[in-house]
């Protein structure tokens, strides 16, 4: 699971738990003039995930870490799908985060509006 805050005008996501062992990364920080936008996606555990280098992938159980899909890098930390959003970036190492947070709809509220505000 990820927690998701705002530093000034950066994003932070911090991994947490065991998931920084299986994701092989303990924390992202993102300019928020880098950010593009955040959406609720459960769904998005459906996606074709590409090759896995390096991180952790079992299906219904947990894909973390980094995947690389059509020359693009993807950032994945889920367990629960239902609780996942996926972060949109420009101009990143990774193209999106998807990750899992305890309420996605305030996550997702909490990015935009700084977006907003940025």
């Amino acid at each position: 699971m990820a927690r998701v805050h705002i530093d000034g005008d950066t994003l932070v996501v911090v991994i947490e738990g065991l998931d920084k062992l299986w994701a092989l990364k303990s924390s992202l920080t993102i300019p928020l003039s880098n950010v593009r936008g955040a959406t609720a996606d459960p769904g998005m555990i459906n996606e074709t995930k590409g090759i896995r280098a390096p991180g952790t992938h079992l299906p219904g159980v947990i894909t973390a870490g980094t995947f690389h899909l059509d020359g693009e890098r993807v950032f994945w930390d889920v367990q629960n799908p239902a609780k996942a959003i996926v972060i949109e970036l420009t101009d990143e190492r990774y193209a999106r985060l998807v990750v899992q947070v305890d309420d996605p709809r305030a996550a997702v509220a909490l990015i935009e509006g700084a977006i907003a505000q940025a």
